[in-house]
């Protein structure tokens, strides 16, 4: 797997300084974290679902979720698992799982995770780990998915060597417990300790917008970010304050964008016309404008702003513009080279522009460096219009 690797090799040299590295099952957990970009979810009773997610890895998706959870009605289960499982033996079949995308299965419960990676036998080769939905632990519901995982992961020999990569999870932070006020930095803390003592089997930490913002009756507008959301933008914070902290090293994800097809506007569109106009791309603009894809790109840049990586969406169409955004600009790359290679003090930044403070920026330019590994630097004068206009055609 490789961020950008459908593009032909003179365009990848026109736009990249530094290529995306390439990424494998058994490369650094912390890499993967990073790299997981745009997860793509899909409802576990989709037809054709091998199908699909090889297509979505045509498409340039590196991780990829299916659903058994809330996409699922409660009636539907059983037929959902079995088509599950019936994907994952397809899979399995063509005999390279290096070819597929990350997959993760998300589950309703610790022991629904132990019987379908049961049920998946040999087939659980081509899956990466599972989501673990409703992340909390004052009812023993996070230490008993964790427990399952950890069975499972010694049932079917992934100890965790190059060739037996580990099943890992991927907490959400999205239960009542994490959202109310009067619960959620108690319970917060309690899940930080929960996961930093099973490190081993947890790749990420994702927030589950949809349900906290359902806590409240509230769901925002495609014209809208989910930092508008007040109440939600706060728990974000609480979450990126408890969990984001560079001792811990946490990758925390960034909500899901759940807008996908054009609806009448009531604000102006987010997108400015002046970065598209020096790249001689005004038609990309305006198909951005027309698929509602203006408002996601904002959000991606407030995610990033708040110690947030990669998205979950719901849609092929957003894949291209949270990787687009994940790329490192080559002003960025330089500033954070001279942050890790200095020994204290403060200079100026390579272009002339800002203060590098080289200790109070260093975790800044580490976390800078690492998804520069994930999703390459950008050469200079390259913007994330260049780079969007050559995923997207």
């Amino acid at each position: 797997m490789q961020h950008f690797s459908a593009l032909d090799d003179a365009t990848r040299e026109k736009l990249f300084h530094l290529q995306p590295e390439q990424l494998h099952r058994s490369s650094d957990p912390g890499l993967l974290a990073v790299a997981l970009g745009a997860t793509l979810y899909s409802p576990a009773t989709r037809a054709g679902l091998a199908k699909g997610v090889l297509k979505q890895a045509g498409s340039g998706c590196v991780s990829t979720v299916i659903c058994l959870e809330d996409a699922i009605p409660d009636e539907d289960v059983p037929a959902a698992e079995q088509n599950l499982l019936d994907a994952l033996a397809e899979l399995n079949a063509l005999g390279d799982a290096g070819e597929l995308p990350l997959i993760f299965i998300r589950c309703r419960t610790a022991e629904q995770l132990l019987d379908v990676g049961r049920r998946a036998g040999a087939d659980l080769a081509v899956v990466s780990g599972f989501v673990l939905p409703k992340f909390e632990n004052e009812t023993g519901r996070g230490r008993a998915f964790l427990e399952a995982l950890q069975l499972l992961n010694q049932e079917t020999g992934r100890t965790g060597g190059p060739d037996a990569v580990a099943l890992r999870a991927m907490p959400i932070i999205e239960d009542p417990a994490t959202t109310h006020l009067e619960s959620r930095i108690r319970v917060l803390g309690d899940n930080l300790a929960l996961i930093n003592q099973f490190r081993e089997l947890v790749l990420c930490v994702r927030i589950g917008t949809t349900d906290m913002s359902s806590a409240f009756g509230l769901r925002r507008s495609r014209d809208l970010t989910i930092y508008h959301v007040k109440v939600v933008a706060n728990i974000i914070g609480d979450v990126v304050n408890i969990f984001g902290r560079p001792e811990d090293g946490w990758v925390i994800s960034g909500p899901v964008w759940e807008h996908f097809t054009n609806t009448e506007r009531v604000l102006r569109p987010q997108l400015r016309a002046t970065p598209f106009e020096a790249a001689n791309e005004t038609e990309l603009r305006q198909r951005l404008l027309t698929d509602n894809l203006d408002g996601l790109i904002r959000e991606i840049e407030l995610d990033l702003a708040n110690g947030l990586l990669g998205k979950t969406v719901i849609h092929p169409s957003h894949v291209p513009v949270v990787h687009s955004m994940c790329v490192v600009s080559h002003e960025e790359y330089l500033d954070a080279l001279d942050i890790v290679g200095g020994r204290g003090g403060v200079m100026a930044s390579s272009h002339g522009n800002k203060m590098n403070e080289l200790k109070p920026h260093r975790a800044w330019a580490e976390r800078t460096l690492l998804r520069a590994r994930a999703f390459g630097v950008a050469n200079p004068g390259v913007s994330f219009v260049d780079l969007l206009e050559a995923s997207m055609k």
